[in-house]
């Protein structure tokens, strides 16, 4: 049985680039020009990402909580390339703050420079935050939401990473309300490996946090409330997290 499934895996991956080199060259003529044909392109992808997923590999997706539609930062939780896919299509117009890598990557590169995305040198934390901050009000006549992954970088279900410093200070520089959001997808798609587990993925909008807080109780607020939000979806999956006498590993 797991070698059937990870042979649906696997052909589910690789058509998953076949498509987006498919979808990537079909709209490109229309991004060129317009950042609603790159956006529309990018939501085409979630979409059939989804759908696929579900009869290909028995991967349900779900979004919960209210989609914010509204000119927002979203402070999210990551573990895999599907929360990316599960927030991007939900909200209107979605723009990450992304890793500066990325932009040299095919397909994904052009186009998430296209939609707004706001590359990122990591290496540098500081010089990296003050980029990102002008970046974003150089952007600024770029409707959308800002998605910020506040630990930085995929982390594995159960596994604790602290919070970096560059939410708090979009929060603040913005003047924007937050929509922390959690998720488990983790579960079902690992940061690495063929593997696609059956189940219901689940990224979760959570209730937003108003403008103007201070930055330690920002960042107390967000951490405790994304951390306790995706503990509970990963209980929901079927994850035993350490400490923790329920469900399955």
């Amino acid at each position: 049985m797991y070698a059937f499934q990870w042979l649906r895996s696997l052909i589910f991956i690789v058509l998953m680039y076949v498509m987006m080199l498919v979808l990537g060259i079909v709209f490109f003529p229309w991004a060129v020009f317009s950042r609603r044909g790159a956006l529309a392109a990018c939501k085409a992808y979630c979409k059939w990402v989804r759908w696929s997923a579900r009869w290909m590999v028995g991967l349900r997706t779900e979004v919960r909580g209210t989609v914010p539609t509204d000119e927002v930062l979203i402070a999210a939780k990551h573990q895999s390339f599907l929360d990316i896919i599960l927030i991007f299509g939900a909200v209107p117009a979605g723009k990450f703050i992304m890793k500066r890598e990325l932009m040299y990557a095919p397909i994904i590169g052009q186009y998430a420079l296209r939609i707004g995305c706001v590359p990122v040198n990591r290496g540098k934390r500081s010089a990296a935050i003050r980029k990102m901050v002008s970046d974003v009000a150089r952007g600024a006549q770029e409707p959308g939401q800002l998605i910020i992954y506040s630990q930085g970088t995929r982390i594995a279900p159960g596994v604790k990473a602290p919070y970096k410093v560059g939410s708090s200070v979009l929060y603040q520089e913005l003047g924007q309300d937050c929509v922390p959001a959690a998720t488990n997808v983790g579960v079902f798609w690992p940061r690495r490996g063929i593997y696609r587990k059956p189940g219901l993925a689940v990224v979760e909008f959570l209730p937003r946090i108003p403008a103007g807080e201070r930055k330690d109780t920002f960042m107390a607020r967000l951490e405790r409330e994304v951390e306790t939000a995706s503990d509970a979806l990963l209980r929901e999956a079927g994850f035993q997290l350490e400490g923790s006498n329920d469900g399955m590993g």
